[in-house]
């Protein structure tokens, strides 16, 4: 318990900021208009895409004997991975609103009718 204290302690400034991330990042996702959701969340997939690769190169490079950072690494890995294939699914339903669906019944439309 101490060490943690201990860390804690020294990283004072670092945890502030990554609270005050979380409150900043709820408060610019929560006015965004649904409207413009789904389009910024297809841009960011090249944004999360550059975080993974990110996290993947710091869990390599972490001491093996350190397990916290292991940890945190394995963890960023797997949420960065959720929300790269969560954007790509969001997108693909998006542009299938664009696509015509088929008429019920195989009726033709007027411009495929045989004369």
């Amino acid at each position: 318990m101490d060490k943690l204290l201990t860390w804690m302690g020294d990283h004072q400034q670092m945890i502030y900021i990554v609270i005050l991330m979380i409150f900043l990042g709820i408060e610019v996702i929560g006015r965004v208009p649904s409207v413009l959701h789904t389009p910024l969340m297809s841009g960011a997939n090249a944004i999360h895409g550059v975080v993974l690769i990110g996290a993947i190169i710091v869990l390599g490079r972490a001491a093996s004997n350190n397990y916290i950072a292991l940890a945190i690494g394995f963890l960023a890995v797997i949420l960065g991975t959720l929300n790269v294939v969560g954007g790509f699914v969001v997108t693909d339903r998006m542009l299938e609103m664009f696509k015509k669906k088929p008429r019920p019944g195989g009726a033709r439309s007027v411009h495929e009718v045989d004369r």
